[in-house]
């Protein structure tokens, strides 16, 4: 099954956005990294993370910007300099600030979302989420950092 990496120093962010997700019906489970160094070693299957049948590799990510030791949008930068398919980033922010916004679409992010404050504004939101980027977004199978290299060359033959 496939997994979504939530990136989120806020364990009640974190709380809230799970229960919404259980709430509307999104059965994929959730990984969390709660600091940008954490998200980064669990995306490279280092560390606490080297099993990928308990940390498989995520098909979405969910990141939040303002993060310990690693920000958010230096996250980002790093997952955008990766080989191969291009992972979908859903940056999901208490911040709107434009700045904010048009560094994150620079860097690469698929989607800016900023964190409602209300349950159901919450839960819309989940919806959304989950009935494109789950539904009905079409994504690359099968990714995995150990094959990126080989599917990044066999890409240019398509």
């Amino acid at each position: 099954m496939e997994t979504i990496l939530q990136v989120e120093d806020d364990p009640n962010d974190v709380f809230f956005l799970q229960r919404a997700m259980k709430k509307m019906g999104v059965t994929y489970p959730v990984r969390v990294a709660s600091d940008g160094r954490e998200a980064i070693d669990y995306l490279q299957g280092t560390g606490n993370f080297c099993d990928r049948e308990r940390f498989p590799y995520p098909s979405l990510v969910l990141l939040d910007l303002k993060l310990p030791y690693v920000m958010g949008l230096d996250v980002l930068r790093w997952i955008r300099k990766q080989p191969g398919p291009i992972l979908p980033v859903i940056i999901l922010s208490g911040s709107g600030l434009d700045c904010d916004v048009a560094t994150a679409y620079g860097l690469g992010a698929n989607a800016f979302l900023t964190k409602p404050f209300e349950g159901r504004a919450l839960e819309a939101m989940v919806r959304a989420i989950a009935d494109f980027w789950l539904m009905h977004n079409v994504r690359s199978r099968g990714f995995s950092p150990e094959s990126s290299m080989e599917r990044a060359v066999s890409l240019v033959h398509c």
